[in-house]
């Protein structure tokens, strides 16, 4: 069943990659050999059925049938051939579509869980000293437990108070064959008096704060720029934004829930998308959750009581096991409507 799982995968990316290659003015790779992909107009219609030809081969391992499925059109795009291709007609491909993740059957076996900073990287401090690092692994070993048990496979980037790079955790958990990624942080916000809670999920931001906040998360990140360049392609038209949307959404409801009963002040900073680079180079959904403030003086105070990061842990499991029930039920009702 893992060799099938990882079939699914490998075609799903084949398809987010071909339809890059239409956005870039490519024939997919498939048709540009022997240099004559666009001498038959036939073959234009080639691309309209890569997601569903897609479709019909992971419904063939999967055992069932499926509903056609949704997406969005947008306008074509015509493509030239170069100076280097005579006498060859332009070809009107149609542009990418999305797809939905659903149609793939692919449900959430394996969690993982990233505690932030760790080692040398102390993250955010508290007034009185208390590291980041400390307090997202205490909060990480708690929702280890809380979602294991049978529930799920749960695998941690790290374990221990260990520097761990952001290009290491994003390889452990694509080693680890991770479903989904929680990568756990604490806030720390320079203007006083402020604190809260906020989810970030993958995608591109214009606001400046945000920004300033991936820079510094990116910093340790082991990437160089050309491989970074590799890691951006695409990589916003990746079905992985849309789940990790869902996702983020699940968890900041349910940590804005459970604390404010603890705090009623406690400030709902929303849900956003971030390039954060352990997000992208994870290669699945996935989600950073800034699950207090350590700036916010009632907050830290807070943060140093077992409770109140029991509380933290049982909100996060809470909002993961929804996200994921929904997730593998909206593929099992898919499999059952054939």
């Amino acid at each position: 069943m893992r060799r099938v799982d990882s079939l699914k995968r490998q075609m799903l990316r084949d398809a987010v990659r071909e339809n890059l290659e239409v956005i870039e003015g490519r024939a997919p790779a498939g048709l540009r050999r022997g240099g004559r992909w666009a001498r038959a107009g036939v073959r234009a219609v080639a691309l309209v059925g890569v997601p569903l030809a897609l479709f019909a081969s992971i419904n063939a391992f999967s055992g069932g049938g499926a509903s056609s499925p949704e997406v969005v059109v947008v306008p074509q795009r015509t493509i030239v051939p170069s100076p280097a291709e005579p006498g060859l007609e332009a070809v009107s491909w149609p542009a990418p579509k999305s797809i939905d993740p659903t149609l793939f059957h692919l449900d959430v076996k394996t969690i993982v869980l990233d505690a932030g900073h760790g080692g040398t990287d102390p993250g955010a401090l508290t007034a009185d000293g208390l590291p980041e690092k400390e307090i997202a692994l205490d909060v990480a070993e708690r929702l280890r437990g809380k979602l294991g048990g049978g529930l799920f496979r749960v695998v941690m980037t790290r374990e221990g108070d260990e520097t761990v790079s952001l290009r290491e955790r994003a390889r452990r958990a694509r080693d680890a064959g991770g479903d989904v990624l929680v990568s756990i942080h604490l806030n720390s916000i320079p203007r006083a008096g402020e604190g809260g809670i906020e989810t970030y999920f993958l995608g591109p931001t214009d606001d400046p704060v945000i920004r300033q906040l991936a820079s510094t998360e990116n910093r340790s990140s082991g990437y160089s720029l050309s491989d970074f360049r590799g890691l951006l392609e695409g990589v916003y038209v990746d079905v992985r934004q849309a789940e990790s949307r869902k996702l983020a959404e699940s968890v900041q409801g349910e940590l804005v829930a459970s604390l404010r009963k603890i705090s009623p002040g406690v400030g709902d900073r929303g849900v956003k998308s971030a390039p954060f680079v352990v997000l992208i180079a994870s290669e699945m959904p996935g989600i950073l959750a800034e699950v207090s403030c350590v700036s916010h003086a009632e907050e830290a105070r807070l943060l140093r009581d077992e409770a109140f990061r029991e509380t933290i842990a049982d909100a996060l499991a809470r909002g993961v096991r929804a996200w994921a029930d929904a997730r593998n039920l909206a593929g099992a009702g898919r499999s059952g409507n054939g």
